[in-house]
């Protein structure tokens, strides 16, 4: 018996487990998967919608881009749970098919397809990040923007979705149900929701969310805002990283240490971010707030216009040209002296609460000083047309504030007349946006007061042709601004005839 020797054959290379260019190659192909799937192509089709309808009239065509920046960051959420919901699915795609136990012969482990799937999640917060930034953008190209962006808050929106794409592959790997995702979605916006009813709450936990929305309109210049924009990018970037490395713990990488040791650094920054983000407003701008409610005239530029002066926030100087066009329109239907008048036209506004607060302004009562306040466009425009109008006629805001006279009929002619849409101006400016009746007029000061009889003079004096009305009221100027004159006599030095009522203001 013979043995025969043979020789051992030639060990070959096999590829790695844990091959890296697999792992990027079944990220590019669930991100393809991730981003034509139904509901993250509905996210993008509404979240562009929406963006699209409300670049038509937001903040009427004179956006200030410390708002604007805050305006990217609602529409992101949505496409964030559409990632979430979709990314979920994709994860457990092999559980449902009954594939699982063929990935075992792959060259990947089954945390390098976590991190596959995470990985294919970036696309889509790339492509919310190209919409923020033509959303930002287009309000910015604006001719009438002012103002500065924070980064911060522009990073917001793709955070989000990086975060809500992470949470989605968790949830996957931690509970390997296809029901889960969809009750997480349905419980976000509840808590959404019941959180937009309840109002905003003002403690240091309503930071721990996405994103924080404010309780008032109010626009602020850039350095009072105060909000932590660049402490809560990073909180959210740490978050949905801390997030991103645990699924990759649960999904096989329990043994890494590098996974491990990134887990722990990335959960480090998560809970400074937040603490550092809870830490509330500094006191350099509480004083500066301070100071530009109680004395803007020392941080404020002031131009002369056409004999008066204009004072702004250094933010909106290029503003002031609007303004003195509002001014000289309603002096030229001015009779009297106020037809010349020099006014001071100072801009105010409350911003000791920041962008919670939305208290209004006490009316000034330095002789002929104008308050105007940090929006402009739409309705802003006649409010501060009426703010003119009643400080030329009875000298100052605190006075005007108090008419119950005929003198209000003047008031309301001289803010509307030079209006390209008298009459829908003349229910714009009014709380109840009517043409008829007794209404408040809204002001950045103490609003005004008409009667149902004023309200029919005036309506009627704005239908009729402005240069013969004006000639009347030049004409007749002394006695329509003389104290205590009545609606009735207005209505006959003007020549329109019509029953009103006494002038009894609410």
């Amino acid at each position: 018996m013979s043995a025969v020797m043979e020789a051992a054959p030639t060990a070959t290379q096999t590829p790695s487990r844990n091959s890296w260019a697999a792992v990027f190659a079944l990220a590019r192909f669930e991100a393809r998967r991730l981003l034509t799937t139904i509901p993250v192509l509905l996210g993008f089709l509404v979240y562009a919608a929406w963006t699209v309808w409300r670049a038509q009239d937001y903040a009427d065509g004179y956006p200030a881009l410390q708002d604007a920046d805050r305006a990217t960051q609602g529409g992101p959420l949505l496409v964030g749970l559409a990632v979430l919901l979709a990314v979920n699915q994709a994860v457990l795609r092999s559980l449902r098919r009954d594939t699982e136990r063929h990935f075992t012969v792959l060259v990947m482990s089954r945390a390098h397809r976590t991190a596959a799937h995470l990985l294919s999640v970036v696309p889509a917060a790339l492509l919310t990040a190209v919409c923020v930034a033509g959303q930002f953008g287009w309000q910015a190209l604006k001719p009438g923007a002012l103002g500065h962006g924070s980064p911060g808050e522009l990073l917001v929106g793709p955070l989000t979705v990086l975060a809500f794409g992470a949470t989605g592959v968790l949830i996957a790997r931690v509970i390997r149900t296809a029901f889960t995702a969809p009750l997480v979605v349905v419980f976000f916006l509840f808590l959404f929701l019941l959180s937009t009813g309840a109002g905003v709450d003002e403690g240091w936990t309503r930071w721990l969310t996405p994103v924080i929305g404010v309780a008032s309109s109010n626009t602020l210049p850039s350095d009072l805002i105060g909000r932590p924009a660049a402490w809560h990018a990073l909180y959210l970037a740490a978050l949905g990283l801390t997030v991103a490395l645990l699924a990759v713990l649960f999904g096989g990488g329990l043994r890494a240490r590098s996974v491990q040791a990134g887990f722990v650094g990335a959960l480090a920054l998560t809970v400074l971010g937040a603490v550092a983000q809870g830490q509330g407003v500094s006191s350099e701008v509480t004083a500066a707030r301070e100071r530009a409610t109680l004395h803007p005239e020392q941080v404020q530029t002031c131009v002369e216009r056409d004999g008066s002066r204009y004072c702004a926030f250094p933010e909106w100087r290029g503003r002031t040209a609007d303004w003195a066009r509002t001014v000289a329109e309603v002096q030229s239907l001015a009779g009297g002296t106020a037809h010349d008048q020099s006014l001071l036209v100072r801009q105010r506004l409350d911003a000791r609460y920041g962008l919670d607060g939305d208290s209004a302004l006490d009316p000034a009562t330095t002789p002929y000083q104008v308050t105007v306040g940090t929006a402009w466009g739409g309705n802003r425009v006649p409010e501060f047309s009426a703010a003119v109008a009643g400080v030329l006629v009875t000298g100052d805001e605190k006075t005007a504030g108090e008419l119950c006279d005929g003198r209000m009929v003047t008031v309301m002619w001289l803010a509307l007349a030079g209006q390209s849409d008298p009459i829908g101006s003349l229910k714009n400016v009014r709380l109840d946006d009517s043409v008829s009746g007794s209404a408040i007029v809204l002001s950045q000061t103490n609003p005004l007061s008409m009667t149902a009889g004023q309200t029919t003079v005036v309506r009627t004096l704005l239908e009729q042709p402005r240069d013969e009305v004006a000639a009347k009221v030049k004409q007749n100027w002394a006695e329509l601004v003389s104290p205590k004159v009545t609606t009735a006599r207005v209505a006959e030095l003007l020549g329109v005839k019509t029953k009103v009522g006494a002038d009894k203001c609410d």
